[in-house]
């Protein structure tokens, strides 16, 4: 799985760009707030209908203008496709998919496999609930068809339930509709986000023991806010939990209980990483965690992802620098950076370098 080449038009500080990637290495080298996360966000905004920097899509497009358009030409699965964005100022979005206007976003989920590693992922394990709950969302999302549409549909509904919480007066009978329907969707994102760090759970204590050189056993357990009962009993405990609590959430004036409270437990021979980890061990923790996800995304569906790393390089040492390049593999991958060593250019297999200014771009190897 690989993108071949990309278009913007009008988008961020680039005003009409084409270029081709190379299938293993792309280095985008350049100053500070020349466009290099600007070009890796129009790649991520491709795969995933999404930024990873804002979640106003019209801030995406270039000053002055009315829309913005993103294509890209990739390679999965052994066959050549083409995805194209085009979000306007009045922030409609609409996703093509070789050539044919997308139904759902999930279309667009199920087709590219990527993984970001930014200097914010670094801090996923010392930062608050909501950054490790963001990482979770991510990967199911692309993995597990119906999560997106699982999860979207429960933010709806939570987000009407405590609109509702507000009001001065309360119908136990209209909350009945809201909790059913919060336990029915919620119940689905606990049976899938505990599955889930099962298997990462497995995949990044081996990646550790590796790092680690041996020293350090990673366990990653998942803190459900309902707890996960089973299949067939989960969705039950989860509307009497709401049930129970109802008097509480009318006070407090918002739902207390659910996913939305979910978070991870990280832990490095029975030293919880969160509060007591050295920031070397918490690095460490968030770098396993990060390829963990590219081991399971093949594992799940026999693809290689495409790997984005946002100016994370600069902040690692050099073996860990060392065992994130050798561990890649044959996958492809996207690299900012405003200066890299020539040890590490070496330690990676072929690929390309465009150096990056005001928004255009110039290949140099």
């Amino acid at each position: 799985m690989y993108i071949k080449e990309i278009t913007l038009k009008d988008f961020r500080n680039y005003k009409d760009l084409h270029t081709s990637f190379h299938p293993r290495v792309n280095i985008f080298l350049g100053k500070n707030a020349q466009g290099k996360t600007n070009l890796l966000e129009g790649i991520y905004l491709n795969a995933m209908a999404r930024s990873f920097k804002t979640t106003r899509d019209k801030d995406l497009i270039r000053f002055g203008e009315e829309f913005c358009r993103i294509h890209t030409v990739s390679k999965a699965f052994d066959e050549e496709m083409e995805t194209e964005i085009l979000i306007t100022k009045e922030g409609k979005k609409i996703i093509k998919i070789d050539g044919v206007k997308a139904l759902k976003t999930s279309q667009l989920l199920e087709r590219i496999y990527i993984v970001i590693f930014s200097p914010e992922d670094l801090k996923i394990v010392k930062d608050e609930p909501e950054k490790r709950r963001r990482f979770i969302d991510r990967e199911l999302c692309q993995i597990k068809p119906g999560y997106y549409s699982d999860l979207s549909s429960y933010k709806k509904v939570l987000k009407q339930r405590n609109m509702y919480l507000k009001e001065r007066e309360i119908d136990t009978s209209v909350l009945d509709i809201w909790d059913y329907e919060l336990a029915r969707y919620g119940s689905r994102i606990i049976r899938r986000r505990e599955e889930f760090i099962k298997k990462i759970s497995e995949i990044s204590s081996d990646i550790h023991q590796r790092i680690s050189g041996g020293l350090e056993n990673l366990i990653i357990h998942y803190e459900a806010n309902v707890p996960y009962s089973g299949w067939d009993t989960t969705e039950t405990e989860f509307y009497k939990i709401l049930e129970n609590s109802r008097e509480d959430d009318i006070r407090n004036r918002t739902t207390g209980h659910g996913p939305h409270k979910d978070d991870l437990k990280i832990e490095a021979d029975g030293i919880d990483l969160r509060k007591f980890g050295s920031q070397g061990q918490q690095r460490t923790a968030a770098l396993s965690l990060k390829l963990s996800e590219i081991r399971l995304i093949e594992a799940e569906t026999g693809e290689k992802p495409i790997l984005l790393l946002d100016d994370v390089l600069s902040e690692l040492d050099n073996e860990r620098q060392s065992y994130l390049i050798s561990s890649l593999g044959e996958n492809q991958m996207f690299i900012t950076t405003a200066d890299i060593s020539g040890k590490v250019i070496r330690s990676m297999p072929e690929g390309k370098v465009f150096k990056i200014e005001k928004g255009t771009v110039e290949i140099e190897i």
